[in-house]
């Protein structure tokens, strides 16, 4: 076994390679860019490197540092993790040139799977069964096009060297193929330096499942399926093991089929083969075929472990070490069922976009396996993937571990930036989803009611009330004491942009108070941390920071404390600025000053996270002012186009 290992990743991942590598009684190296230099994956490793600036291509995809990294603290070899290098073929070569070990496969094994295309005709020789489409070399787009009408719509055009919904677009008309082949194209080369795509038939009710694999260079193993249906424009939101509706024979057959992958490219490692699986008639031996292969660990590898007992860090380390697997596949079992759920600073209404901020306060329930890489106190960087933490539950049935979830996502407290909680909550609490019917359309089916807020009640107005004057820590005996009347103050709160009814609050004594709401009068004393609220269902916990109330719960809720003369301001100018919805890079400008526009007409595109975003007119008018720049790097809420009426 390693003496020592350098983690070449960040975040929750790099956390969590490292518990798993000390268990192990291995030292662990950590590397940070300049905006992670007082980051958790930094704290938690015996020793850290500073690599470079905050830019990935400056800090975590650069190879050549990482390596010199390792070789100046003494460590035998580097663990990708996922993302960033964990599938970059030249990253490997470069790596054992050094005398290095790679925690991951080979070279070749990456570079097999690495193009889509490639990889389809490499399983279709090894008898996985693929997806029908047209992966050929001719990247004409009138040849894409004819090749669409042959398969027939609706079509997927996928980037061939992608992977996280980049470069991925679905064309359901031929008319719509042309402009959708272009965007698709722009964001792959963006993401991957290649703009190469395919295009495959779109199965009409389609489910993600994919089978994890592991091998030792010669011989593999699979350690069963994982269902990640649930998805938000490729993106996976809550994955399970086993998968619901799961048989024997298919199970058999997937499983066997993943092997054959993994064993015609030598694997060796953690990997994980992907699955299109037709969900319309039911899961059937012959109603799967092969999508891609990830040559790494995967995002939602602790599902696995939850129902195999096993540590898939731990067998990485194991065998990047030489030694043989661990197990055999007889002796591989499940063990009940297990959920994860990804929680992410995004705004889901305004379309799951990227959000920064800093984590005023961050508290998990004592009940899950809570996998993160901040702490309170922390920033989501706009650099960086926004992933809080993966919420994982484990049960004996699926029904109690997917209670479990949902009892884990209300008892998680996230303040500081807005996240996809409540999203997650409604998701574990929708009744086709607890009874199994899961697709990868069923989010985009249901979004209104998955993102859709009740009334705020007046118990939740008193409560905010009580934390902006930070009632629990009104103390002293004598607070509220008075010799005539009560002594009232107003309390101006917003929730989004209006404004939230006449509120008042008084101070009865220490950690007590009476609030009026639209001049109906509620009592509230503070429990400990939270509040005890006339006509609340329980304790109700929650915070203000800088003006921003966040009440936690089932439903968490954000109210603000109004500042008029802000909020004059945002009313005067907002019907005419187009402002940045998240933190990025102006990529591309399509309008110039004095031009006219009408509503829907396309402004600008954003790109974060490696994703593009289209920016258009929410009016007719005129471009009034240009803001921005093609190559800008802007934050949320930056003014990028002003609009005037036309003339």
């Amino acid at each position: 076994m390693f003496d020592k290992i350098l983690i070449a990743n960040r975040g929750e991942i790099a956390c969590r390679i490292i518990r798993s590598a000390r268990a192990l009684g291995v030292r662990s190296v950590a590397v940070y860019s300049e905006a992670d230099a007082q980051a958790a994956h930094v704290a938690l490793a015996d020793q850290a490197v500073a690599i470079g600036g905050p830019a990935p291509r400056d800090s975590y995809l650069r190879g050549d540092a990482i390596i010199q990294a390792a070789l100046d603290t003494g460590a035998q070899a580097i663990h990708p993790g996922y993302g960033f290098l964990s599938e970059n073929p030249d990253f490997v070569t470069q790596v054992e040139a050094a005398g290095l070990v790679f925690i991951g496969p080979p070279a070749r094994a990456i570079r097999a799977m690495g193009l889509k295309d490639a990889a389809k005709a490499l399983m279709q020789e090894a008898g996985v069964p693929v997806v029908p489409g047209y992966h050929g070399a001719n990247q004409d787009a009138g040849h894409l096009a004819a090749a669409a009408d042959a398969i027939g719509y609706p079509v997927l055009i996928k980037a061939v060297a992608g992977g996280g919904g980049k470069g991925m677009r679905l064309v359901e008309r031929r008319e719509d193929f042309a402009q959708a082949l272009q965007s698709a194209r722009s964001e792959a080369a963006t993401a991957f330096g290649n703009d190469a795509v395919l295009v495959e038939k779109f199965i009409l009710k389609p489910r993600h499942i994919e089978i994890q694999v592991f091998g030792d260079g010669v011989d593999a193993v699979h350690l069963f399926e994982r269902d990640c249906s649930l998805q938000r424009r490729h993106q996976k939101v809550i994955e399970e093991a086993p998968a619901p509706g799961m048989t024997p024979e298919m199970r058999a057959a997937m499983g066997k089929a993943a092997v054959r992958a993994a064993q015609a490219i030598g694997y060796k490692g953690a990997g994980t083969v992907e699955f299109i699986v037709d969900g319309a008639r039911g899961l059937r031996p012959d109603g799967f075929w092969f999508m891609e292969m990830n040559t790494r660990l995967q995002v939602e590898h602790p599902v696995t472990e939850a129902i195999t007992g096993v540590d898939l860090v731990e067998w990485q380390l194991r065998v990047a070490a030489g030694e043989a697997l661990p197990k055999t596949q007889d002796a591989l079992t499940i063990t009940g069922h297990a959920f994860e759920a990804r929680l992410y600073a995004e705004d889901v209404p305004a379309g799951f976009l990227p959000a920064t901020g800093r984590l005023e306060h961050l508290r998990f329930c004592d009940g899950a396996r809570n996998d993160a890489g901040v702490r309170a106190g922390d920033d989501i960087s706009p650099w960086y993937d926004p992933m809080i933490a993966k919420i994982v539950t484990h049960g004996a049935t699926r029904r109690i571990a997917l209670k479990q979830l949902e009892a884990a996502l209300g008892n998680t407290e996230v303040a500081g930036t807005v996240t996809n909680l409540a999203f997650l909550g409604a998701l574990s609490r929708h009744k086709g989803f607890q009874g199994g019917q899961v697709d990868t359309g069923l989010i985009a089916r249901d979004i209104d009611a998955l993102t859709h807020e009740p009334d705020l009640q007046d118990w939740q107005i008193a409560a905010a009330a009580a934390f902006a004057i930070e009632l629990p820590r009104c103390t002293d005996p004598l607070a509220g004491f008075t010799l005539g009347a009560a002594i009232w103050q107003d309390v101006a709160l917003d929730l989004g942009d209006a404004p939230v009814g006449d509120v008042r609050i008084a101070v009865t004594g220490a950690t007590r108070a009476r609030v009026a709401v639209d001049g109906r009068e509620i009592s509230v004393r503070a429990e400990g941390a939270g509040l005890r609220v006339e006509g609340a269902p329980g304790l109700v916990r929650g915070c203000c920071a800088h003006g921003r109330i966040t009440l936690f719960g089932t439903v968490p809720r954000v109210l603000w404390l109004r500042d008029p003369l802000l909020r004059e301001g945002a009313l005067a100018a907002g019907a005419d600025l187009v402002l940045a919805p998240m933190p990025g890079l102006v990529k591309a400008v399509f309008v110039i000053e004095g031009e006219a526009v009408e509503i829907g007409t396309r402004l600008a595109v954003l790109e974060a996270m490696k994703m593009e975003y289209t920016l258009t007119a929410a009016r007719a008018g005129l471009v009034a002012e240009l803001l921005t720049r093609e190559g800008a790097q802007v934050e949320a809420g930056a003014a990028l186009v002003r609009l005037e009426d036309g003339v």
